[in-house]
């Protein structure tokens, strides 16, 4: 049995996006001859939403190393709110005191809390341990180069010049990389050409049974985000909003204008609800999707909570819903790894994804919801106007997801390909490259 350590700064019961990633694989493992443990910052230094049932999903066998970091309350008034900057010495110390006393073969980043990715060259270069890292999302980009200032995230100045110089370090001597996205690894090879030669796998997040047997089990425990007024129709997505999605929204906003114009008492009974669109501290998030809705004069149709909810929570949102609403992206790059979990639910999907992307190719394959095109509006006025007058009229043609095709999205297998990629780190590692 191989062994890997897993460095994920967020971890349960934080509602963190990237983690589950590592969460939902954790019980399959060992069915692939590698033991793992985890080292993570301790809940009390975090700033994530709390969901103590997602402890649940997690095996009682498995070692959780929960270490310190300095407290945001005060590197927050020099502008160092990051969890990553904020534990990079404790994971220093203590990763450092927990090789000196067990042999590990394989160092494992997956965080997009990407600085920590640092020490993955100061540990091999120490104790000789390769590492890999999981570009969940990119993480030196120049895609916000072009924006004005208030479509910027926070502190980007400073973001953008860190991760610049940051980046190089942890690619210099990286065994392998994991991506959700074959752009994302591309872009890599273009900037360090001399990882080219290195293991690299795009691999999606997985679906996960064992949550939505959690979120059935205890549906008692749970909360909508949303008026389930019987009277209406309600389409709901869960998750992150942003200005990145805002031709995704426009779209849709503007087909159910022309719905409205066609047959107002119809499609009067539907509404809109965006639960959960930033990640800024509760009851301090920027609306970013109704402020679209406003613009269109549809906002009367729409509500959007920015304050995330719990994971179970949200899964209890989706199940509650009459229809499921996934923005996308315009670059193909753009991967949705909540697609899986809505896909489970067995409820009608609506996304609007450029059709390049893996995640409407995910979509497409499963047989598992409707996809319209985020590049040409004629087209997808047309799928998106049909999927709304289905759900207003309650007579969308009846799921026929393709469960088999499915198969290779779920928890297990994802962690196979995982595992595939641990042991093609080490083989090459072995062989001297």
């Amino acid at each position: 049995m191989k062994k890997a350590l897993i460095i994920s700064p967020y971890f349960a019961p934080s509602n963190a996006a990237d983690m589950q990633r590592i969460r939902m694989s954790l019980p399959f493992y060992k069915d692939f001859e590698w033991e793992v443990q985890v080292v993570c910052v301790a809940e009390k230094y975090t700033d994530a939403v709390f969901d103590y049932l997602l402890n649940e999903s997690i095996p009682n066998d498995i070692k959780i190393h929960r270490i310190r970091a300095l407290s945001k309350k005060w590197t927050y008034k020099f502008g160092l709110g990051s969890i990553a900057l904020r534990s990079l010495w404790f994971y220093k110390q203590y990763v450092n005191r927990l090789l000196k006393r067990e042999k590990f073969d394989l160092i494992f980043f997956s965080t997009t809390q990407f600085p920590v990715c640092i020490l993955g060259p100061y540990w091999k270069k120490k104790f000789g341990i390769p590492y890999l890292i999981d570009m969940q999302d990119p993480w030196f980009t120049n895609y916000y180069e072009d924006k004005p200032k208030h479509k910027r995230p926070k502190k980007y100045w400073f973001s953008y010049r860190l991760d610049k110089y940051l980046e190089p370090i942890a690619m210099k001597d990286v065994n392998g990389l994991m991506a959700v996205s074959d752009a994302y690894l591309d872009d890599l090879v273009i900037r360090y050409p001399h990882i080219e030669k290195i293991p690299k796998a795009t691999i999606t997040f997985g679906g996960f049974r064992k949550d939505l047997e959690i979120a059935k089990t205890n549906h008692d425990k749970l909360a909508l985000a949303f008026d389930n007024d019987k009277a209406f129709k309600h389409i709901v997505y869960v998750g992150r909003g942003g200005f990145d999605m805002e031709k995704a929204v426009s779209l849709l906003f503007k087909s159910f204008k022309e719905c409205l114009s066609t047959d107002r008492k119809l499609f009067d009974k539907l509404r809109f609800h965006f639960i959960g669109t930033s990640y800024a501290p509760l009851g301090s998030g920027q609306k970013t999707i109704f402020s679209v809705a406003e613009r269109l004069s549809v906002g009367a149709y729409v509500t959007e909570q920015t304050d995330r909810i719990s994971f179970y929570d949200s899964l209890y949102n989706l199940q509650s819903a009459d229809a499921l609403f996934i923005p996308g992206h315009e670059k193909p790059a753009y991967t949705a790894s909540k697609m899986y979990p809505y896909i489970m639910t067995e409820k009608p999907i609506l996304a609007v994804f450029n059709l390049e992307s893996s995640a409407a190719q995910s979509l497409i394959d499963c047989k598992a919801g409707y996809v319209a095109d985020i590049l040409d509006f004629k087209k997808s006025s047309k799928t998106i106007n049909f999927f709304l007058k289905g759900v207003a009229e309650s007579n969308l043609p009846p799921n026929r997801t393709d469960w088999t095709e499915f198969e290779k999205y779920r928890a297990r297998a994802t962690t196979q390909k995982q595992c595939e990629l641990f042991d093609s780190c080490l083989k090459k590692t072995d062989d001297g490259a």
